[in-house]
Formats: C-alpha cells, structure tokens, sequence
C-alpha cells in the first residue's frame, strides 16, 4: 500500500443545499495509484498478478495476424477495498485488457477474475511481456495504491429534469451564500461536487462523451452498477480541487494534470467497467467516455 491520501472536503456541502441530492449519494473509493513496486500480493494497478501457474495466460485474437497476449490492468484485494463486495468467498479482483485500440468502436477487449487468493499456491513465474502496444498507452506503469472512500452524486447529465434546472439557477447557490458564476453556475458542480476524477472503484459514471444511457445485465436484466473506472489522469486543470492534500506542493502551480499509470485513453477520458448487483458471475461491460 501507499500511505495514505486524503481528498480535501469539498468547497461546498451540497447536498445541504440541494437536498434531493442525499438519495442519490454513492459510496465510491479512490484509488490514488502512484509509482511503486507492487508484488504480486499487493494491491496495484499494472503490477504483477496472483496467477495460477497451472492457468493458461489470456490471448487477445480479435484483429490480430497473431495472438497478442493480455496485460495486467488492477489487482485488487477486498481486505484492501472492502467496497469491492466479491462473490461468494472470493477476495480478489484481477483485471486485464488488450494493449491495443480495437476500432472503429474504440473498443478494448477487458476480462474479469474474481479469485480466492489462499487457492493460489503455485504463481506463474513469468507471465508474457507485451507486444506491439499502442504506444504503449494501455500498459499501466507498475502503481501501489491508496485506498480512500468517499461520497459521490450523480454527473449532471444523469440528475433528474427538476434537479437539473435547480442546479443551473444561481439563486439557490446565492440563497446559500456560494459565490457561482450566475452564466453557468452548474460547473461548480461538475468540477468539485458531483464525481471525483481518477481511477476509482464505484461511485457514479463520468458521462459526457455521450449522454447517459442505462445499463442492464444481460444473463437477468438488473440495472448494472459502475466497479471500476480507469482513467487518463487523476486530475486537469478543472479539477485541481480533488488533488489529495499529501500532493499538494506549497508554491507550486496547481495547473496541469497528474496521470501516474501512464494510461491513456485515446478519444476519451475514462472506460468505466460495470458489474451486475445480483450475481459476480454474470458478464460485465464497459463504458468508454
């Protein structure tokens, strides 16, 4: 693990000011990846994997002259990130992708283990390097993490018509003694108050690359929910407010962007991946953004 990071609160209690926001609060945890050496007993994003030596790797064979072999993207234990909520008596999350943009849909073939890691007694000693990467841009610099929970709301796009508009009127900011833009006050909300930039583990979707559009199993129909976002900076220069208080240099610009996986996501920001509530082994999907 990392030590600890530490979201300062936010500029502005709103669901105090706009209080058909409390329902539609959700936990979600920050991940806070940094440069590290993970094992493969760690928590980490791009780090080594607990991986049966008996399993065989994953190949990607979609658009390829050859077999291109998958990379780690996140491992992650629940003892870590108890949010996590893992099937019946698994306790590990293993993530891996393709290294390579799939178009024209921007689609990146993304598999899903949940393991128990005490089942893992034999480890694969040497997984299969990369090759032929985009750049290099989807594989993860090997991070340890620093798990933080917080509260996030919905992105604006995703708010209820009602909602909506009373967000986008100044007056009840001004009723509250906030200082907004009266043009565009709603963007102190999506800034700094609805969802936190970054890779992070639930929470809500980072809409905007397109409206919002529902997600449903498909094995039982139940509306999916966000488990993962992978994200191409943990934050710009719109979002400096969520830069943990352990990264904050004094004197320093807080200008820029901060992206310690090296994880780029070409076209877009994020790929959300998305869980069914009723059952861990049914299918998941993804959302790029």
């Amino acid at each position: 693990m990392n030590g600890t990071r530490t979201t300062p609160p936010r500029p502005v209690d709103i669901a105090a000011v706009f209080p058909d926001l409390v329902p539609l609060a959700r936990p979600a945890v920050r991940l806070h990846p940094r440069p590290g050496s993970p094992t493969v007993h760690d928590s980490s994003i791009g780090g080594p994997l607990l991986w049966p030596a008996q399993q065989p790797w994953l190949y990607c064979r979609i658009g390829h002259e050859w077999p291109h072999p998958l990379v780690p993207v996140a491992q992650l234990y629940a003892r870590d990130i108890p949010l996590l909520r893992p099937p019946g008596r698994t306790d590990l999350l293993q993530v891996l992708w393709c290294p390579s943009e799939h178009v024209p849909d921007l689609n990146i073939p993304v598999e899903l283990f949940w393991r128990t890691a005490a089942d893992v007694t034999d480890v694969l000693a040497a997984p299969p390097e990369p090759f032929d990467a985009d750049e290099d841009l989807y594989v993860p610099e090997p991070c340890v993490l620093a798990p933080e929970q917080i509260t996030e709301y919905p992105n604006r796009l995703e708010l209820p018509k009602e909602l909506k508009q009373q967000i986008a009127n100044p007056a009840p900011w001004r009723a509250a003694g906030i200082v907004v833009d009266d043009a565009y006050p709603e963007v102190l909300y999506d800034h700094a108050l609805s969802h936190a930039p970054g890779w992070k583990i639930g929470g809500w979707a980072p809409w905007g690359l397109t409206d919002p559009v529902p997600r449903f199993c498909i094995a039982c129909g139940s509306a999916m929910t966000p488990l993962l976002t992978i994200a191409s900076s943990e934050w710009d220069s719109s979002s400096t407010s969520w830069i943990p208080y352990e990264d904050r240099v004094p004197g320093a610009s807080e200008d820029g962007w901060s992206n310690p996986p090296e994880v780029t996501v070409l076209d877009a920001n994020h790929i959300q991946l998305y869980a069914c509530p009723a059952s861990g082994g049914h299918p998941h999907t993804d959302l790029v953004q």
